[in-house]
């Protein structure tokens, strides 16, 4: 039988909501939070909880502006968040075979 090399997973991006933004801005490059919000059919505060995770780690920049009065957050994957993206779907795919 053999071997689960479960352990390449990045439990960062693991997660369903973070795995939904890693996926969208490994394309969009870059996405305002109401995108994300109602794609991924997030709450304001959960989204915010999770987008913080992938801040922390590196993964992406969050930008806050206005536009006129109305405020604006933009995230865009990091050159490190886009490698570390690379990597689990690489690992995602050792362990699917």
């Amino acid at each position: 039988m053999p071997r689960l090399d479960i352990g390449k997973i990045d439990e960062v991006i693991h997660g369903r909501l973070r795995l939904g933004v890693m996926a969208y801005l490994a394309d969009a490059e870059v996405a305002d939070f109401t995108e994300l919000k109602t794609l991924l059919e997030a709450t304001q505060g959960n989204l915010s909880i999770h987008l913080r995770k992938l801040q922390d780690a590196g993964y992406v920049e969050i930008e806050k502006s206005f536009v006129g009065l109305k405020p604006l957050t933009r995230i865009r994957i990091t050159a490190a968040g886009r490698q570390a993206f690379g990597e689990y779907l690489e690992a995602i795919g050792r362990l699917i075979g």
